[in-house]
């Protein structure tokens, strides 16, 4: 089978990051102002992207996709309950990439939001289509108009005297807690699908650095872009916020590909994960009926506001990698997969959930996800040393 390279890898996780689901996120943090906001950007990815190197670790090692790794940690069957969220969580993604990219696309361009929706989901299946293993050229041309399209949004942003009305800094709005969860929750969406990729790398280890390293420039980058625009134009509106900065065509052609190249990623993992719940299941033609029904879904459905969609994800998905991390380089006791549930595992994974939203009602400088995960690890390792000692 075709291995993909460093380079491969990089480009595939420039995409990832290349999102207006990032600049999207990033508007919601400009009440805090542009140094506050920007610190929290800065924790919330250092914490997130440390996360997303664990979990890229131990499937790229074991050669598993995300899903499947989990069976180390919650047995062949406790997994299933992990592969079928996830694929409802990407099901979500790819339904709100779509409708987000139609949105801003008919803003510009005044089409008709079914029509880029239709647009959008067609050149996703058309990525699909081509595959991950053969997608380098065209990625290396999408990614290199893109990356130079987003520099130029940047620089009207950040460097036109004409925006002289920036928002007032309110803590009011959002505090300094929820911003770093925020900035976590992105790269932490991320974490059920990171493998899935590094597992077909020639190199695991180093493909999986250098997949975070770059998501997490170009994440943080994208969020600045969010942030900066909501405090110097005054809109968190992207289309606005294009039209404001008089990138038309070229606003157009970033919102559209930037969507495609993100979203395909959600696409194929859901087809992914959709193999680790059943083998009988053929991954190309899943992500394409996720694509399909993301699009109908972002036909119908308005989904204008994601913040309660990233907090179910970090409730979920942060309590699982914790118990993996702690089985994997702690315990090293990664050994479930023998048996169909790992009942200690599945319960310490339902408390970190709990202990999440609980943590969702208090205030914390680090947000939610870093103490969760402290406590979740601690958890597993207290239940790990009271079943060893009723063994003996």
């Amino acid at each position: 089978m075709k291995q993909t390279s460093l380079f491969e890898n990089g480009l595939i996780w420039f995409g990832a990051g290349l999102s207006i689901a990032e600049i999207l996120t990033g508007t919601y943090l400009a009440p805090l102002g542009f140094k506050v906001g920007l610190l929290a950007i800065l924790l919330g990815h250092v914490i997130g992207c440390v996360l997303l190197f664990l979990a890229g670790v131990i499937g790229g090692k074991m050669r598993l996709s995300a899903m499947d790794s989990t069976k180390m940690s919650f047995g062949q069957k406790g997994c299933l309950l992990f592969a079928a969220l996830n694929v409802l969580q990407l099901v979500g993604w790819t339904a709100i990439m779509i409708y987000d990219g139609a949105l801003a696309a008919d803003g510009l361009l005044h089409s008709g939001i079914w029509i880029w929706a239709i647009v959008i989901g067609i050149l996703i299946i058309v990525w699909i289509f081509i595959g991950l293993t053969n997608l380098g050229k065209l990625n290396t041309i999408a990614m290199t108009a893109l990356f130079v399209l987003s520099l130029v949004l940047f620089k009207v942003i950040f460097f036109n005297t004409d925006f002289v009305m920036p928002i007032a800094v309110s803590d009011d709005m959002m505090t300094f807690g929820a911003a770093v969860e925020l900035a976590v929750a992105m790269p932490l969406s991320w974490l059920p699908l990171i493998s899935d990729y590094t597992r077909e790398a020639e190199k695991p280890f180093a493909a999986t650095f250098t997949s975070v390293l770059v998501y997490s420039v170009v994440s943080i980058f994208m969020y600045m872009i969010g942030m900066g625009a909501a405090i110097f134009t005054g809109e968190y509106d992207i289309a606005q916020i294009m039209l404001k900065t008089g990138l038309g065509v070229v606003g157009l052609l970033i919102i559209v590909f930037s969507t495609v190249t993100t979203t395909f990623l959600d696409a194929y993992s859901a087809g992914v994960s959709c193999v680790s719940i059943s083998s009988k299941i053929q991954e190309k033609w899943a992500a394409i009926i996720v694509t399909v029904i993301g699009t109908i879904a972002a036909i119908v459905y308005p989904m204008d506001n994601i913040t309660n969609f990233l907090y179910l994800i970090g409730s979920v998905f942060a309590p699982m990698i914790a118990v993996q991390i702690a089985d994997y380089f702690i315990l090293k006791k990664a050994d479930s997969e023998k048996n169909a549930f790992q009942w200690r595992n599945l319960i310490v994974w339902l408390a970190g959930f709990i202990i999440y939203r609980m943590l969702m009602h208090v205030d914390t400088p680090l947000g939610n996800t870093l103490p969760d995960m402290v406590i979740t690890v601690v958890l597993c390792l207290i239940v790990e040393k009271v079943a060893e000692a009723m063994r003996k």
